[in-house]
């Protein structure tokens, strides 16, 4: 749970200060932030990720049902677009924001990856939504037509 919280966390800091840097920042604060994603970032990133993954694979193993078969068919989804988009696009866009090229070639890629984060957020959330429930900790609550 700590590993899962930490990470969507992570995202969603990397997600909303890219977006608002981006609005009101000058090129040297893109340039740090795109810094701090890296180093720190990733460094805290990617094991909360693994363990993320570990921790739900082990605990998976003793439960069926919808909601593990659902996070199961998602965990693919996220770690393909950590591994193979979001983590490339935090290292190429810090090369070229550390080099001042924000050029078009810099913003499609920052695209790219804001896609690619606001997809793995919901992606998070929604497995930490189906992770709380599993444990009880969030009770659905039953619709009632009146």
């Amino acid at each position: 749970m700590i590993s899962s919280t930490l990470a969507l966390m992570c995202i969603a800091t990397f997600f909303l200060s890219t977006i608002f840097v981006e609005l009101i920042g000058s090129g040297h604060s893109i340039a740090s932030l795109k810094h701090l994603i890296v180093s720190p970032g990733l460094w805290i990133l990617v094991p909360a990720m693994i363990a993320t993954g570990a921790s739900g694979a082990l605990m998976s193993r003793k439960r069926q049902g919808r909601l593990v078969a659902l996070k199961k068919k998602r965990m693919p989804f996220i770690a393909v677009i950590g591994l193979l988009v979001l983590i490339p696009c935090a290292i190429v866009l810090n090369q070229w924001a550390t080099a001042g090229s924000f050029d078009t070639r810099f913003y499609f890629v920052q695209v790219i990856e804001l896609i690619a984060g606001a997809t793995n957020l919901a992606l998070m959330g929604l497995n930490m939504r189906d992770g709380l429930r599993l444990s009880g900790r969030l009770l659905r609550f039953a619709r009632h037509r009146q």
